[in-house]
């Protein structure tokens, strides 16, 4: 594989590493190239800022949660068709799980064998910043640390000296110098940037962007700086079959709830499911599906709409009465609660579940989790292991004497080191798990889903009663 690529960093997180990303996917894309986005992490909102800019999906690439063949075998497959690619790291550029770096952009970087480009933000800084770059380069001597971008430059004198003090400090190219640009800070919310879906008009960023990347940045030579992966291709994978007839699968996906790795989908359809899509603000009825995935988003920004459509949920309340088999994380088990309280109001949820959620303002759960399942339930067996992230700012009240599936090693979780709500044929948990990380997960979904339909028929509405586990 010929497709040549870099790394976006930074000494820390907040430096401008998104803007530039951004930039330089539109850019090259601008110029015909077909680019292929990637962000490190487990992420789900900058992958769809980049998605938007460079016209492809952007994968996540993740080492805590994904096996390193397995990401390795990722990045190769997402390069086909591509004719560059730009990766967009994740906090500092050594900024991992612990003190070793596990998990950082530099091991990304590292296994995958590409070069690095700082981003490094130079507000009242102007000899001192080579010293900064010095630092990164000689840090890890087996990283490539190829060329820098400086941001929030604030004229030609300090561009001057910046570039100079580089050159011969440390030998770097400087590939641009971005001045300060407050028309270019996107808007946030509690899980970082808003999701690309919801405003068109912050499409104007993406473009703001890339006129500032063209205008201070040699575009040109930073595609020269990339290379391909140095990273052996692991041996084909199979293309694997379906081990039955094809299943609806229905997914609860919207403006609402729109965190879905493309990954996850992907195997799902590989496993045989016909992928139903379901938007729970605008549909009245529940279509015929054999089992229901619903991920995370942002229930709360949209509790008024969700309560109104009190025909969906009355549908789904019913149907998980019944034994429909649903998968649901973050964002899925809040829909699926009783009632959402935010910001002094109330909204009545779908009612399936025998709990409630309360916002607060501080995170609940946030990082990487490190989970045993110790519970039987419809979808992993007893004993496996399971790595993923969670990032909330719902608490579970009212909960009663349910089963958790999860022993949480490392995370929150809905508390007490435990997660994952087990009730009649529904999974539902904070925690967000990567079919790549978890590659039994779809497989075991859509074979549930299969039992299921088999076993009490599609579920639409009052389904037949179930029972799959």
């Amino acid at each position: 594989m010929t497709v040549p690529g870099f790394v976006i960093s930074a000494p820390q997180g907040r430096s401008g590493k998104t803007t530039v990303s951004l930039g330089l996917c539109a850019a090259l894309a601008r110029r015909g190239l077909a680019v292929q986005p990637f962000k490190k992490g487990p992420d789900y909102i900058d992958p769809s800022w980049l998605s938007a800019a460079a016209g492809r999906a952007c994968r996540n690439l993740d080492l805590f949660m994904m096996p390193q063949e397995a990401l390795v075998a990722l990045y190769y497959r997402a390069l086909a068709g591509a004719q560059v690619a730009v990766v967009e790291g994740a906090m500092g550029l050594f900024d991992g799980v612990d003190l070793a770096g596990s998990g950082s952009t530099a091991q990304l970087a590292r296994a995958l064998g590409l070069p690095i480009i700082l981003v490094v933000n130079a507000t009242r800084m102007t000899r001192s910043a080579a010293a900064m770059v010095s630092g990164y380069q000689h840090f890890e001597p087996d990283l490539d640390v190829a060329g820098v971008i400086f941001n929030n430059v604030a004229g030609g004198r300090h561009e001057s000296m910046l570039v100079h003090a580089v050159a011969e400090h440390c030998g770097l190219p400087v590939l641009g110098c971005l001045p300060k640009d407050e028309g270019l800070s996107i808007p946030e919310r509690h899980l970082g940037l808003v999701p690309q879906g919801e405003a068109e008009v912050l499409q104007a960023k993406i473009e703001r962007a890339e006129r500032l990347v063209s205008a201070h940045v040699d575009v040109e030579a930073t595609l020269l700086l990339a290379r391909p992966a140095t990273a052996p291709r692991p041996a084909r994978e199979p293309a694997g079959q379906p081990s039955g007839p094809s299943v609806r699968v229905g997914v609860i996906r919207d403006r609402a709830f729109s965190f879905y790795y493309p990954e996850n989908l992907e195997a799902l359809e590989r496993a045989g499911a016909e992928l139903v899509f379901i938007d729970a603000l605008g549909e009245r009825s529940l279509p015929e599906v054999a089992a229901l995935y619903i991920g995370g988003g942002f229930p709360e920004m949209f509790a008024a709409e969700l309560e109104a459509n009190a025909a969906l949920r009355h549908d789904l309340a019913q149907a998980v009465a019944t034994g429909l088999p649903v998968y649901a994380e973050c964002a899925g088990l809040i829909y699926l609660s009783r009632r959402l309280h935010w910001q002094g109001r109330s909204y009545e949820m779908v009612g399936a579940l025998p709990c409630e959620v309360s916002f607060t303002a501080k995170p609940q759960g946030h990082g990487y989790v490190a989970a045993t399942v110790v519970e039987a339930n419809p979808f992993f067996p007893e004993g496996q292991v399971l790595r993923g992230h969670e990032f909330h700012y719902g608490r579970l009240e009212a909960l009663g004497q349910e089963n958790l599936a999860y022993r949480l090693e490392r995370g929150h979780g809905i508390g007490q080191k435990r997660d994952a709500i087990i009730y009649r044929n529904v999974l539902a948990g904070f925690t967000h798990l990567h079919a790549v990380g978890t590659p039994e997960w779809a497989g075991r979904l859509v074979a549930v889903a299969r039992s299921a339909a088999k076993d009490g028929g599609l579920a639409a509405g009052a389904a037949r009663s179930v029972s799959v586990w």
